[in-house]
Order: C-alpha cells, then structure tokens, then sequence
C-alpha cells in the first residue's frame, strides 16, 4: 500500500476513536465510529484476497448495522427527552438498544458470530488492529453510558461473552479464530465488572491489548497461523518460542504473570458485591479459555514438527519485521504482576 494512503488511513482511525472520546453528543459519537469504520475496511481489503475482501465485507455490514442501530437509538432517546447528551438516557429502549449495538460492534455474546469470521480472513496486523484499537471507542461509549443500562443486560453478556469464548475455542485449529475466540473471552471479563468498578474495566483492557499485541506480533514474526505451524517455530527461535508459550499463558490468566492480574481482582471485586456465584462461573469459564491456550503452548514446546505438512518453512526465511514492539508488549504481558499494588492505587 502507498505510504501516503496507509498514514491517511492510520490517521483517520486515531481521529475517529479520539473523536469518539472526547464528545458527550450522540450525533459526534455516531460520526467518530463511522471514520473509525471506514479508516479500516481499506486496509482489511489491502491484499485483494477473496477471503479478505469477503472478511472485509462481513465487517462493513456488521458495524453499519451498528452504527444504524446507534442512530435510531440516540434519535429515540432525543425525541423523548428532547436533547443529545450521553449522560441522558433515561428511555430504557433507546439504552437497551445502544447496549445491542454497541455489543455487536466489540462482538460480544450473542452478537459474535462474525467476529471469528472476520479475523479469520485478515492478515496478522489488521488483525490486531481490529483485536485492540477498534475495541476502544465502543467500549469508552458502554463505559459512559454503563449506570443507565440494566444491570441484569450487562451481567448476562458478560458471563454469556466468557462461556462462548471458552467453549468457541476448543475445537479450533487456526491461530486467528482462537485469537478471535480469546477476544470474545476477555470482553466479558471487561463487560461483567464494569458496573461496579468501571477502573477495573480499563485496566483488564489494558492488559489484554499488551497481552494480544505480544501474542499477534509474536505470530507475525514466526509466520505462523495453524497450530501445525506452531511445532515448527522452534528451529526458529528457541527464546521466542518460550516466551510466546509464557504470553499464551498469561493471556490464560495463569499466575505469575500479568494476565492473572485483571480476572484475580475482578473476581474479587464480584465477590465483595455479593456475587459468589457468577464469580464461580466466570472463574470455571476461564479455565475453559486456560485449556486451548494450554493446546498451543503444548504444540509449540512439546510436540515434534510434523514429516509432512501444507505449510511453508519459516525457519528458512528471516524476518525483517522490527523486535521492539514485540518485546516490549511481551515484557508487559508477563512481568507486571508484583506491581499490583501500585497499578490499584494509580487505578483509585
């Protein structure tokens, strides 16, 4: 792609997310979606593949269903109330109906269905493009609009979210569609405590967007996208190879490594609102995310690569792909459990 082209592009997303951020307007809110949507579908299409441009147009459909859905919504809550304003949505259908869209833009559950689709279909870094930076401005609008929303909602796509990203993963053998799956897990983590401890909800997506930039950029720099390519990345880099096993288990929320962070203060934020047991589910759900995860770990460290496999040999061809972004998302992803303490206090 020209340069030129790719830095409007990247620019157009910052500002429509920016502009997402900065505005208590439904119609400004409305509008920063659309750059944000409209930046990325060129880029997801970059490569003229079939099955990009198929991936490209589920995702424009997508969030312009979305995006339709938030026009209605905001216009419905202004024709009762007569104004504009976020922090207004005193009609419980106009909130129950940005909360569908606003779901159906992060893909949670039950609106998920495209999502694996989707990022099936992308390379590795419109991928994480679309895994982190395009979850933030939906998730800023939950985040303000969250105290008119009805609690039950929020809960029941929460744990619904988790239970669909542990079991959608099991049978999976592609990299992008665990990945997506892993998304779809992490989301409701975010979503479930967000009513109780919004500061928890920025701080489990800002492990998860370290923790999923390692792992994308880890996959990028192997070549990998199947679970078969995995068992080959040894002969490549040993070191790399164990610490993407160690960024796959953080993402699993094993201790002590960042990922366990988030889900070991969430659970114990629900515990204290007297929710032991959608604390209990949420707690067996990711053990159903920790088990594919536990999956790639083993197929990276532990298996043999196969005599005969479809797959190009990466370790024959080197990367010219630069490794400080990589090593910096991996170093975050595992080593910021001890300060905990002063994240929370930051955090408070």
């Amino acid at each position: 792609m020209n340069p030129y082209v790719l830095m409007i592009l990247l620019s157009s997303l910052g500002l429509g997310t920016t502009l997402t951020f900065a505005s208590s307007h439904w119609l400004l809110a409305w509008m920063g979606l659309e750059i944000n949507t409209l930046a990325i579908v060129p880029l997801m299409a970059q490569h003229h593949h079939p099955r990009a441009v198929e991936a490209t147009t589920k995702y424009f459909l997508t969030q312009a269903t979305a995006a339709a859905m938030i026009l209605f919504a905001s216009t419905t809550n202004a024709w009762i109330t007569g104004e504009w304003d976020m922090n207004n949505m005193s009609s419980p259908i106009a909130s129950t109906m940005v909360i569908t869209a606003l779901a159906l833009k992060i893909g949670l559950a039950p609106m998920h269905f495209w999502m694996p689709e989707v990022l099936q279909g992308l390379d590795l870094l419109t991928g994480l493009i679309l895994s982190t930076w395009q979850k933030l401005a939906p998730l800023a609008l939950i985040i303000q609009t969250s105290q008119t929303i009805d609690p039950l909602l929020l809960t029941s796509l929460g744990l619904m979210s988790t239970l669909v990203g542990g079991w959608g993963g099991l049978n999976q053998t592609q990299l992008r569609k665990i990945l997506a799956y892993s998304s779809i897990a992490h989301m409701g983590w975010m979503i479930i405590v967000l009513q109780y401890a919004p500061q928890l909800t920025l701080l489990a997506l800002g492990t998860y967007i370290f923790m999923t930039s390692a792992a994308f950029l880890t996959l990028k720099t192997s070549s990998a996208t199947k679970i078969n390519t995995l068992a080959m990345t040894w002969s490549n880099s040993p070191i790399l190879t164990a610490t993407t096993a160690l960024v796959l288990l953080s993402l699993g929320g094993l201790p002590p490594l960042t990922g366990f962070m988030p889900k070991w203060l969430i659970l114990q934020e629900l515990t204290k609102q007297g929710l032991p047991t959608t604390a209990t589910i949420m707690a067996l759900a990711a053990l159903l995310s920790l088990y594919f995860y536990l999956r790639l770990c083993y197929a990276m460290t532990l298996t043999i690569s196969p005599n005969t496999t479809n797959s190009s040999t990466p370790w024959r061809m080197k990367t010219t792909q630069t490794s400080l972004p990589l090593t910096i998302s991996t170093t975050i992803a595992l080593g910021l459990l001890p300060v905990t303490p002063a994240i929370l206090m930051l955090a408070t």
